[in-house]
């Protein structure tokens, strides 16, 4: 029994060619178009590929059908690439615009300022960085701020401004005062609080000069005996730093001195200020007593150097010798014939001018012999031959030569007076126990 073959104009021959679906779109002009099967005769056998297909059989685009199977059978896809470049960033802010900046609003340094903004924008101008804003606002307020402070010098506001500031600070003790300034009490007297004081010209009248300032130290204040102490020891020995001459102090002024209180130390007093002030509270100075190395040529200091170490040792005589002649006399006598020897040999070594070349020669004669008296009292064996020598010596100390010395060097020529209102003995102040509080 044969098999008819299968209708339609197959061959027997050919390959088994399903037969193709009808078109969904038939009158549609934008149907897809149909797949040609001809290319391959088994692509719509699901079981005509791979392992699925009949024994023996292989794809005509080979074993693994017409497209390359990766391991789970899926198609490679391409990778992204690693080549993209990465997202624009902002170019830096130069930093001296910044410094510009800042410089500018603070109005510190308006100079730096304006010169540190106009270098940014050239540097902005050349790398491409930013700020030109903040350079150009930064120059535009430090050129104000220059400008202001061109003004206040050429006003004396800047002084004002920084006397100002000096003394609202109050950050040091008498008020501010420095060595050689001369003030003012307003309603004050010294003896009691100062509270404030008013700076004025030396060359005028006035209350008060400074001539030394003595700091403290400590945490806690030192209480005001302790202050006291310090300040009577340390002021009356500065005193003949600053007034070389004690010949030019006479009857004109006293030793008084300002110092913390309890208060004013916690507002960070810590100063005692040492002054020349009128020996009658109610009284002034005209005129600075300072008298120097700065106000002082060479002649008048080495005469006047000379005469304070003399007068040193002088003041150092013992006090209550009853009888004389004792040996703390003795000692002390020949300490002064040490010194005044010392100190003729001192001035007659110095170039004088010619005003001053005689009388200082006069002056040196006389210490010499002065210089041999002492060693005379020195040597007494009793109280009259150490006391005729004692008279003798101290007739020439502050005598009609030191006088005429004085004279050509352009020197006071009044002896000092001492407590007991002789004229003679050396220079001296009596300098005054009075004292001021300070409270700033």
């Amino acid at each position: 029994m044969s098999i008819p073959p299968p209708p339609g104009p197959h061959r027997p021959e050919d390959p088994y060619q399903p037969p193709q679906p009808p078109n969904p779109y038939p009158q549609d002009p934008f149907a897809p178009p149909q797949r040609p099967y001809a290319q391959d005769p088994y692509a719509q056998d699901p079981y005509a590929r791979g392992p699925f297909g009949p024994p023996g059989y292989q794809s005509p685009a080979g074993p693994q059908g017409p497209y390359p199977q990766g391991p789970y059978g899926a198609a490679p896809y391409p990778v992204w690439g690693q080549g993209y470049s990465p997202y624009g960033r902002l170019p830096a802010i130069n930093g001296l615009a910044v410094a510009a900046l800042v410089l500018g609003i603070l109005c510190f340094l308006p100079a730096v300022g304006l010169v540190l903004g106009i270098i940014a924008l050239a540097q902005i101008r050349k790398r491409g960085e930013r700020g030109k804003g903040m350079a150009v606002a930064g120059s535009i307020l430090s050129s104000v701020g220059l400008a202001l402070w061109v003004l206040a010098l050429a006003t004396g506001g800047a002084a004002d401004f920084w006397q100002g500031f000096k003394e609202g600070a109050g950050a040091r003790s008498g008020f501010s005062l420095a060595k050689g300034d001369c003030f003012d009490m307003p309603g004050e007297t010294f003896g009691g609080d100062v509270y404030d004081v008013d700076e004025v010209a030396c060359a005028g009248e006035h209350d008060a000069e400074v001539f030394a300032t003595v700091p403290l130290s400590g945490r806690g204040f030192p209480g005001d005996d302790r202050v006291t102490q310090v300040a009577d020891d340390k002021c009356h020995r500065l005193r003949d730093a600053y007034a070389m001459d004690p010949w030019a102090l006479t009857d004109k002024a006293d030793v008084y001195y300002l110092t913390p209180t309890s208060e004013s130390w916690n507002l960070g007093d810590r100063e005692i200020t040492c002054v020349f002030g009128p020996v009658d509270d109610t009284g002034t100075l005209t005129g600075s007593l300072r008298e120097d190395e700065t106000t002082l040529d060479a002649d008048q200091l080495t005469f006047l150097k000379a005469m304070a170490a003399v007068d040193e040792v002088l003041y150092q005589e013992p006090e209550d010798s009853a009888e004389g002649a004792s040996a703390a006399d003795l000692t002390w006598a020949g300490s002064a014939r040490d010194v005044t020897g010392a100190q003729a040999v001192a001035l007659g070594a110095h170039t004088w001018s010619a005003t001053s070349r005689g009388p200082v020669a006069a002056l040196v004669k006389d210490m010499r012999t002065e210089s041999e008296e002492w060693a005379a009292a020195a040597k007494a064996t009793d109280a009259d031959g150490f006391y005729e020598h004692y008279e003798t010596a101290y007739g020439y100390v502050d005598g009609r030569s030191t006088v005429t010395a004085r004279e050509a060097l352009g020197l006071a020529t009044t002896p000092p007076l001492y407590d007991d209102g002789s004229g003679s003995g050396g220079g001296g102040t009596g300098g005054g126990d009075s004292e001021g509080g300070l409270d700033v």
